[in-house]
């Protein structure tokens, strides 16, 4: 038995000079254009996630659990995250108490 996997469409207008990029990408990789495009939106959209991410929790926006769920990554890798990036804020006792709950749920 056969399934369709249903993706929505889209479609985007690019600049003459993202374009001709896409075109080196794909040739580069072998990898037909949707591919492509597919690949570089979802590893975008990760990157825009884990930006805005560490940006918030570095102001002291977001506690550690919410910048985790935020970046979409789990307390252990956002650990990692903000230990590449040299990451510190101040955090309330009660934002301490509420990633102590949130751990504990795991």
């Amino acid at each position: 038995m056969y399934y369709t996997v249903y993706m929505p469409s889209i479609s985007a207008r690019i600049p003459d000079d993202d374009e001709s990029e896409l075109e080196s990408v794909v040739e580069l990789l072998g990898e037909d254009k949707s591919t492509v495009i597919r690949r570089a939106l979802e590893e975008g959209l990760t990157t825009l996630r884990r930006r805005n991410a560490i940006e918030r929790y570095q102001s002291g926006d977001v506690s550690v659990h919410e910048a985790a769920r935020l970046a979409g990554v789990s307390l252990a890798e956002w650990s990692e995250i903000a230990r590449e990036h040299n990451l510190t804020t101040q955090l309330s006792p009660e934002d301490v108490e509420a990633d102590a709950d949130a751990a504990r749920e795991l």
